[in-house]
């Protein structure tokens, strides 16, 4: 197992972040999967070594991670916060972090142009992070974390922001990553986006485990509930006509700039929306998100006594 906990317990104060999570991750693509404030990052920092356990051990690789910073090299972690020094170039960051983990100057310019490269970032590398979208924001955030190359990726909610098309790109990243032998574990409160990459997940809620194991044994639980979504758009009526072309949807309403779908068939759904994006028939889509209202229910329905 690549990460393997027991009894593991993070406490804020009175404040449960982590209550008694005992879990083994195994080698490959893991999804923490659960709505915001279930535990998702709690259990990332703590299992990257930034957080110390309450109670319980965490081991990683067969070693304990905290006060073990020869650990943190095979670690990349990708927050779901943003910490950047603004007035930097992309490079600059990327290098600056690469050589953190012991690269010398040259080595690390260059491994900051590779994972640039690999987040299609390469052509905005020499501009200010201050300027960057927040997608492209998120992107620069994958690539300090596969700079330095390591054997696994934590990644928190790296699809936040995103537009249809860079999601797509990125899950598929996700994928080769897998492929290529690194293990991933990757969070969101979205089961679209973690059932593209993988099909072994974690289900947290209020700081526990709730469930592991194959995504398909839930899914039809979650397909009963509909998904709710919200595209900002450069032309949201047009985008809302062509919304309700399909059997996918089940309702649209506008909101200023932006579209709140309701949709019984996710899968059917976002495959379109990435469709309309791609042709550039609704304009630019800019960002598209889930509010957790819709599935903080599904959570609770499925923890319900």
């Amino acid at each position: 197992m690549i990460v393997a906990t027991e009894h593991l317990s993070k406490w804020y104060g009175q404040v449960s972040g982590l209550n008694d999570v005992t879990v083994s991750v195994p080698e490959g693509i893991t999804g923490l999967l659960g709505p915001n404030g279930a535990g998702k990052s709690t259990f990332m920092k703590v299992v990257t070594g930034q957080l110390r356990p309450s109670t319980g051990t965490v081991r990683v690789f067969g070693e304990p991670i905290w006060g073990n910073p020869s650990q943190y090299r095979r670690l990349g972690f990708c927050p779901e916060q943003d910490a950047f020094y603004e007035h930097m170039t992309g490079l600059e960051w990327v290098e600056a972090l690469a050589m953190l983990h012991g690269m010398e100057k040259d080595a690390a310019a260059s491994a900051a142009r590779r994972a640039l490269d690999a987040v299609d970032l390469l052509d905005v590398a020499d501009r200010r992070i201050g300027a960057y979208s927040k997608g492209m924001r998120q992107r620069v955030k994958l690539a300090q974390a596969i700079a330095h190359d390591p054997q696994l990726l934590i990644l928190d909610e790296p699809l936040s922001g995103m537009d249809p098309i860079m999601r797509r790109r990125t899950i598929r990243l996700i994928r080769h990553w897998g492929r290529d032998g690194r293990s991933v574990v990757v969070s969101s409160h979205i089961l679209h986006e973690i059932e593209a990459m993988t099909t072994n997940i974690l289900l947290m809620h209020n700081g526990r485990v709730v469930a592991e194991g194959d995504v398909h044994q839930i899914r039809d639980l979650i397909d009963a509930h509909p998904l709710r979504v919200s595209i900002r758009a450069e032309q949201p009526r047009v985008l809302a006509q062509q919304l309700l072309a399909a059997d996918d949807v089940s309702s649209v309403r506008l909101e200023d700039d932006r579209v709140i779908v309701e949709t019984p068939r996710p899968d059917a759904f976002y495959s379109r929306l990435t469709e309309i994006a791609a042709s550039g028939e609704a304009g630019a889509i800019d960002e598209v998100s889930s509010p957790d209202d819709t599935l903080q229910a599904v959570f609770t329905y499925l923890v319900k006594p």
